[in-house]
């Protein structure tokens, strides 16, 4: 054999050949039936993605529940500026011990908008919504959700939704509104007016957050968001807890570890890394099981009745998002 055909030889070709070697080696053949995962190498399959958005599903389904549990030791104010702190400390730390370089300067504009959404934004205005209002009502509300992030994904991405888009949406909106008309006596309330506003600011949270994950690691995208909120967390967490001492309880601890680290990191980890993975659309679709959950939750964890007309809006919620989710393609 000659030198120069060793350059070919397919043994060469997998050991990698020397620099000086002459000869230009061939690619390997692909095989065109099967994916090609060299262009985005970091990208996760889909099945994972699916597991680690229903998990985020889940981890957020819990959330009402506990923030009714630490509201029975903590004060609104002094519950939300805690649990972002502890939230914080711990994403710092595993940003910290792992090195992880700051974010490109084009990408702090969305973080302050995850931050200002998801992390303070939803908190506070459910967490002062929750004093007055009950976690099977405020899940029914908040059913909205997925549907509220799906407009906010296609104002942001440019794209022109269907008309039975529209009407599904529509339809939504007023079976949420009648349903909290009829709760409150026939007039919104000042708890309505809160979840109606957590909505929006969470959705632009979840939008940005999503689109953010295309090009950054999921827990990066949360992680630097809660640390961009620990310089007025802390403060806030320090005048809060002045005005509003905190009485420990069983209960209380425990929903402020869950809605911390449960709720506030894990649950967004897993949930932005399953839309990087699905894309924002499919990860919708799993979040319509998050109002049912949290019913379920509240009467399993709070001992709440549930009338007969919260699950029957809860399910013509998911009806109308589902229908939704179709249309859009």
């Amino acid at each position: 054999m000659r030198p120069e055909s060793s350059a070919t030889h397919p043994a060469s070709i997998a050991m990698g050949a020397p620099s000086g070697a002459r000869g230009t080696a061939r690619p390997a053949p692909t095989n065109p039936q099967l994916p090609n995962h060299s262009t985005n190498p970091t990208k996760p399959p889909a099945g994972p993605g699916t597991l680690q958005a229903a998990l985020g599903v889940t981890a957020f389904s819990l959330t009402f529940p506990a923030t009714a549990w630490g509201l029975e030791g903590f004060g609104p104010w002094s519950l939300v500026a805690a649990r972002t702190v502890l939230a914080a400390a711990i994403a710092g730390t595993c940003l910290l011990a792992l090195r992880v370089p700051l974010p490109a300067r084009r990408h702090w504009a969305g973080l302050a908008v995850v931050a200002a959404g998801v992390v303070l934004g939803f908190p506070m205005l459910t967490t002062l919504a929750l004093q007055t209002s009950t976690t099977a009502h405020a899940a029914v509300v908040v059913g909205l959700l997925p549907l509220t992030t799906a407009l906010f994904s296609a104002l942001r991405v440019g794209t022109r939704p269907s008309r039975t888009f529209w009407a599904a949406a529509l339809a939504g909106a007023a079976v949420v509104i009648a349903f909290t008309v009829r709760q409150s006596g026939g007039a919104l309330t000042g708890a309505d007016a809160y979840l109606f506003a957590a909505l929006l600011v969470c959705a632009a949270g979840y939008t940005e957050g999503g689109r953010l994950a295309r090009v950054l690691p999921g827990w990066h995208v949360i992680g630097w968001a809660l640390v961009l909120c620990l310089p007025l967390a802390v403060p806030a967490a320090v005048i809060a807890l002045s005005y509003e001492p905190a009485r420990l309880t069983a209960h209380s601890v425990t929903g402020l570890l869950w809605v911390a680290a449960g709720s506030q990191l894990l649950g967004l980890v897993a949930w932005y890394r399953g839309m990087a993975a699905i894309g924002i659309p499919k990860a919708s679709q799993l979040q319509l099981a998050q109002p049912l959950l949290t019913l379920v939750w509240s009467v399993l964890l709070l001992g709440e009745h549930l009338t007969a007309a919260a699950p029957l809006t809860a399910t013509a919620v998911l009806v109308c998002i589902a229908v939704t989710q179709r249309a859009r393609g």
